[in-house]
């Protein structure tokens, strides 16, 4: 495979509060997205995904780490120099009504990116809007019409519409589906995996509605209190969380079907402050794995299956995978599992 569209290192972001404290929004986190692929940020209110996406877009700085996007160091470079790259990197808001001008007719709100871009002329710019709208499912009368006067539903699709104008490569989207209705839902989804398969984009999904990320992506790295705690393709993780804060959240998935049995896993107390992150794993006071090592330092993530890594010193143990690593094929040695401390 050739070089991840974009590559996350280290990314740390720290909102000062005072000369001696920080919110630790976002706290050495790293990741990738090939061309092409979905990749879902998830977690709670606070999580830092949200954050991790606006350093992403460069809409705000981060305090320190990279983030690679198409080959080049996008934090190293100026706000001039980003503004080249910004056709190829475009993002849709969780308010689609607050991220669109009121004072402005749908038509121009498509044209403006297109004209920013300054690639077409005045024509093939007029065509240009006309076949977004058609590729969001939106009727060409909507272009003389302004923004209050469409539906969530219909405001969403607009600025999907705007974020392909200029044939980006890579979309962030940041809880795209969580401020419209149930039923328009549905509709959103499908025309974001339309749109990708159609386009070859890369989505940066970023949500805490697991149903929607079950549905457009292909890969899932949940985050808890600025950190990534376990990566994965979406369809592994959902049969099989390894993680104690992935299973928890998981559990609390809702399905349609009174024959699905729900495998409760509860979470106790309430999330830590960022501004005092406790010492050792941050899930520690919460989590019903927990042991005294827990609270010493903060687990690595490690790969615990093929593709699969996860930052916890027991989810080797409680997910049975100290047996699974000793299994090995007839005749072949393989190697042993990693021993555990006694005090886990």
């Amino acid at each position: 495979m050739g070089e991840p569209l974009l590559e996350v290192r280290h990314l740390v972001k720290y909102f000062p509060v005072d000369r001696h404290r920080a919110v630790k929004a976002v706290n050495d986190v790293s990741f990738h997205i090939d061309r092409g692929e979905a990749l879902a940020l998830v977690g709670e209110s606070g999580s830092g995904k949200t954050t991790a996406g606006r350093c992403v877009l460069r809409l705000i700085d981060p305090t320190s780490g990279t983030i690679i996007f198409q080959g080049r160091d996008i934090t190293a470079m100026s706000q001039a120099e980003f503004r080249a790259l910004r056709p190829h990197i475009q993002m849709v808001f969780q308010e689609p009504f607050d991220s669109l001008n009121p004072r402005m007719p749908i038509g121009a709100i498509l044209d403006e990116p297109l004209m920013l871009a300054n690639r077409l002329t005045p024509a093939q710019r007029q065509r240009r809007v006309r076949e977004l709208v058609e590729m969001v499912r939106l009727g060409p009368s909507c272009l003389r019409k302004y923004p209050h006067q469409l539906s969530g539903g219909e405001q969403q699709r607009v600025g999907i519409a705007r974020a392909i104008a200029t044939q980006p490569d890579l979309i962030v989207l940041d809880e795209p589906t969580s401020a419209l209705d149930v039923s328009v839902r549905a509709e959103i989804l499908d025309l974001l995996t339309d749109l990708q398969q159609q386009l070859g984009l890369a989505y940066l999904f970023i949500s805490h509605d697991l149903t929607a990320v079950r549905r457009v992506c292909q890969r899932v790295a949940i985050m808890y209190l600025g950190k990534i705690v376990e990566v994965g393709r979406a369809e592994e993780i959902f049969a099989r969380p390894l993680h104690p804060y992935s299973r928890a959240l998981l559990s609390s998935v809702l399905y349609p079907d009174p024959n699905v049995k729900l495998d409760r896993f509860l979470l106790k107390g309430e999330i830590p402050s960022p501004i005092n992150l406790p010492s050792g794993c941050h899930l520690y006071a919460r989590c019903p794995w927990a042991r005294p090592m827990c609270n010493q330092a903060y687990p690595p993530l490690e790969e615990l299956l093929p593709g699969r890594p996860v930052a916890c010193f027991r989810a080797r143990e409680e997910n049975g995978l100290v047996a699974d690593l000793q299994l090995t094929p007839a005749g072949e040695s393989g190697p042993a599992a990693r021993p555990l401390g006694d005090d886990c």
